[in-house]
């Protein structure tokens, strides 16, 4: 049974995440679901492409699905992670892809929501990005979503303290394009995406590439970025890491050491 409900509607196609018992968690098989919408809609040359949950859903997606994060010794991020593999997806994907998020975006659901094109949200949506609360190492890719669509000093405040950003200030920090209603949140979309659907998709899917390389052009040496993965190695080698995903599988609160 697929985890996700998809549908064409015109030129837009539309992914809903229906995973209720794991709050839309991003393990594998919920994001090969997502991936083989996409691939559907490639062949189908849709003009846009809404990502969104039920509208009943207390959470949008609360990121990672930590059963599937390794205990330690192994980077929980790496090339073929489930997150990650959804992100290229998002991003390589010839049209806008829009979130409709109205509900709680947590973790690593948070970058997938800043890799689109669009992001549209309720009042009652909240933005957090989580990896200090397991102990995760992010990964240098992941950092540069975030990077490329928060500010520095509110990207510190968002990783240091964990806690989310409610939907108005996320709007004025430019993280969401539009905040409406839950009532409104649908035909907004679906306005959004007609609009789209009425310009040129060639030139749009140009432009969509020419900006993903334009954001991701930031320079780093070989050096610096062993160096980067060196220090993600001593997080997820060490007793904190470890901790964390335990405490979280084990619901109580973790005991970080620093060590």
């Amino acid at each position: 049974m697929s985890l996700v409900m998809r549908e064409r509607d015109g030129a837009m196609g539309v992914v809903t995440m229906n995973h209720p018992s794991r709050r839309n968690a991003l393990g594998k098989a919920l994001v090969d679901d997502i991936l083989a919408a996409f691939e559907a809609f490639r062949t189908d040359k849709v003009r846009a492409v809404v990502l969104r949950a039920m509208p009943d859903a207390k959470v949008w997606s609360a990121g990672h699905d930590v059963n599937e994060l390794p205990q330690g010794r192994r980077d929980p991020l790496g090339w073929d992670d489930p997150l990650r593999t959804l992100i290229r997806a998002i991003e390589d994907f010839p049209a806008p892809v829009i979130a409709q998020c109205n509900a709680g975006v947590w973790g690593g659901a948070c970058e997938v929501a800043l890799a689109c094109d669009i992001v549209v949200a309720t009042p009652r949506t909240t933005f957090a990005v989580t990896p200090a609360k397991l102990g995760v190492p992010y990964n240098v890719t992941g950092l540069l979503t975030f990077f490329n669509s928060v500010g520095l000093a509110v990207l510190k405040e968002m990783v240091f303290t964990a806690r989310p950003i409610p939907a108005d200030r996320a709007e004025h920090l430019g993280i969401v394009n539009h905040v409406v209603s839950e009532d409104e949140i649908d035909a907004h979309v679906r306005d959004l995406a007609d609009a789209i659907a009425d310009n040129s998709p060639l030139s749009i899917g140009v432009i969509k590439e020419q900006l993903r390389e334009l954001a991701g052009a930031h320079a780093i040496t070989p050096r610096m970025f062993e160096r980067l993965q060196g220090l993600r190695r001593t997080v997820y080698d060490s007793h904190d890491y470890a901790e964390g995903i335990n405490a979280f599988l084990e619901k109580r609160k973790p005991n970080f050491t620093g060590d």
